[in-house]
């Protein structure tokens, strides 16, 4: 059979039989995927109503706050004015943005129930007296469900439903009103139209928990199906008829360079080497073959342009070794160097340790190639060079391994660890040897670059007195952090203190004493800290901490056991005294009491100066001008 024939029937095969399976899996998964995006659009814009439902429960959250702590109200709850109470309620209404305020009876207290019936996304607390005992539930709704399905459509586009029980609250079009929300989802019909829907529950006032349903039209879903499927099967039939055309261009183009081929091995076994021909087969290409057969003889001619090529790959290589000279990645830079060092040296295989520090044992970095049977010569090989702190060469059971010592190229020349290649059968030549040597001082070198790098770095964020951040990385930090807050919720915490009466024992007894002072402190400050913290020395005598993920409660249980970790603190000075230690903290939140990092700073501040005015030796939360 010819080869033209043998393309064809191949063709045949490979491109026309699996064209219809494949062209209904592919419209199959297209419209999966259509159905998937879809629904994944839908469960987005659900996030986007939870979103909202949850910024309305931390409005009436923030309402609730300023109702508990109304003296009026509170007053007239506890003498049993239920009129006057409700009054009051209704009064608070509008100007703290509340839709519903409900206080429950508690022992003989009057019921209080003011606002829309139809508020939606309540809190609940409890509302205690001066010594914190619980006498009454107050709950708040700051959101009504019209505003609240609008907003959602707004922001999604999408039509909304909001129920309770089997009551429509809210919908944003007379035509959803009456779809039947179902808890997990799915498809409804309503007004003779299909909608994909999203539904989630929440929690309402007592007794009544509410359903929120968003709903997009079925019938966008089927087009954006039936246009992909078109525009795939286009695709498809497309690339049938390039591969009917490519197929016959091929099989005649390759049949016309048949004899050209046959020329060519015929130049080739009279030895022009100019020409290169494969063989397969026992068509037109076996003859080629037969004709390839008769250069064996003049293969070592081809073998010194071979050396050639090496001996330029070599090259190539040691510019390699030049180039990753200046990279920062210790376990990067190693594996590079240890790769370039296998395939120069011609080694089967090879590996790279460091020393962490100086008396340890090298950690394994990286490893290249095969090393079954070569360990034990590279574990030789390694010993050595470790120990006589120069290159060294091990040979047993036929595998030779060298291992070069990488050392600091300044200073103390001190062994930072190692790097060493090995192979069977064949001892390594004197360029060999000569190229891995080559690349692992290189290595060194760019090692050596790597560590000041790194101290440099560290220095640059880093007080030099007591081992914290210093007032740039606070800054940084507290910017990165507040930006997150803005962007994903929650909030940041900021702790200023300040070490009492510093200035004084600073001037009684010395710079040292002082400097003492200030180490010890900041390492209370540090080893009270979480893993997300960063404690700093904003200035002076003056410390801080900014504390991810922390509401106000938490910031300041968190600065008195800094505060309390001080005042046990206990110095010996010189002539047998101790010295104790005090200091005052302020602390203060984002967004609760700042709308940037300034106000944040400002506010913790004055919380600090607070405490200092009140007697030192303690800690005072920011003021949000707000009866506690």
């Amino acid at each position: 059979m010819s080869f033209r024939a043998r393309l064809s029937i191949f063709f045949l095969v490979i491109a026309i039989v699996p064209m219809a399976p494949l062209t209904f899996v592919l419209f199959g998964l297209i419209a999966n995927v259509e159905r998937g995006k879809a629904d994944a659009g839908v469960e987005a814009r659900r996030d986007t109503a939870m979103n909202l439902e949850e910024r309305a429960r931390a409005a009436a959250a923030r309402g609730a706050r300023a109702v508990g702590q109304d003296v009026r109200l509170a007053t007239a709850l506890q003498r049993g004015r239920t009129a006057e109470a409700n009054r009051r309620a209704e009064a608070l209404l509008r100007p703290l943005g509340l839709k519903r305020i409900v206080i429950g009876p508690e022992r003989g207290l009057p019921k209080v129930d003011v606002g829309s019936r139809s508020a939606v996304f309540p809190v609940r607390q409890p509302l205690k007296d001066v010594r914190g005992r619980s006498f009454g539930t107050l709950t708040v709704s700051a959101e009504g469900p019209k505003a609240y399905a609008r907003s959602v459509k707004r922001l999604t586009g999408l039509d909304v439903v909001v129920r309770r029980g089997g009551r429509v609250l809210a919908a944003t079009s007379p035509e959803v009103r009456t779809a039947k929300l179902p808890l997990a989802g799915g498809d409804v019909e309503a007004g003779g139209q299909a909608y994909r829907v999203a539904t989630f529950t929440a929690q309402g006032f007592p007794g009544a928990g509410l359903t929120v349903g968003l709903l997009v039209p079925s019938e966008p879903t089927s087009e954006d199906i039936r246009r992909a499927q078109l525009v795939a099967g286009a695709i498809l039939l497309i690339f049938f008829v390039l591969a009917l055309a490519l197929a016959v261009l091929v099989s005649r183009s390759l049949q016309r360079q048949i004899a050209a081929f046959l020329e060519a091995a015929r130049r080739l076994g009279a030895g022009d080497f100019s020409a290169r021909v494969p063989t397969a087969g026992h068509d037109e290409f076996a003859e080629l073959g037969t004709e390839f057969n008769r250069m064996s003889a003049q293969l070592e001619q081809r073998l010194e342009d071979l050396r050639a090529e090496q001996a330029r790959l070599a090259g190539a290589r040691r510019r390699i070794g030049e180039a990753v000279g200046s990279n920062l990645d210790r376990d990067a830079l190693l594996k590079i160097v240890l790769g370039t060092a296998v395939d120069g040296a011609g080694a089967t295989g090879g590996r790279a340790a460091l020393q962490d520090a100086a008396g340890e044992a090298p950690r394994k970095v990286a490893e290249a190639g095969r090393l079954g049977g070569l360990q034990a010569a590279l574990s030789t090989a390694e010993a050595d060079a470790l120990r006589s702190e120069a290159p060294a060469e091990a040979h047993r059971d036929r595998v030779s391994a060298l291992a070069y010592p990488l050392r600091t190229v300044k200073g103390d020349a001190t062994v930072t660890g190692f790097v060493s290649v090995a192979r069977a059968e064949r001892p390594f030549t004197e360029s060999e040897r000569d190229l891995f040597a080559d690349l692992a001082l290189q290595a060194a070198g760019a090692l050596e670059n790597v560590g000041l790098h790194e101290t440099v770095e560290r220095q640059a964020v880093t007080d030099e007195l007591t081992g914290l951040a210093n007032r740039r990385r606070f800054q940084e930090t507290l910017g990165t952090e507040l930006e997150r807050s803005r962007r994903f919720g929650g909030s940041v915490a900021l702790v200023m203190l300040d070490i009492d009466d510093f200035g004084r024992f600073n001037k009684s007894h010395g710079l040292a004493t002082g400097d003492a002072v200030l180490r010890e402190v900041g390492r209370i400050v540090r080893d009270s800290s979480r893993e997300v913290d960063t404690p700093t020395r904003y200035g002076g005598e003056e410390l801080a901490m900014v504390l991810p993920e922390t509401d106000i409660e938490g910031a300041y249980n968190a600065a008195e056991r800094v505060r309390r970790e001080i005042e046990t603190l206990r110095m010996s000075l010189p002539g047998g005294a101790d010295l104790r230690l005090t200091a005052s903290f302020g602390v203060a939140t984002y967004p609760d009491f700042a709308s940037d990092e300034h106000e944040l700073i400002e506010a913790a501040d004055t919380a600090l100066r607070e405490a200092k005015r009140g007697g030192k030796n303690r800690t005072v939360r920011a003021s949000s001008g707000l009866l506690s």
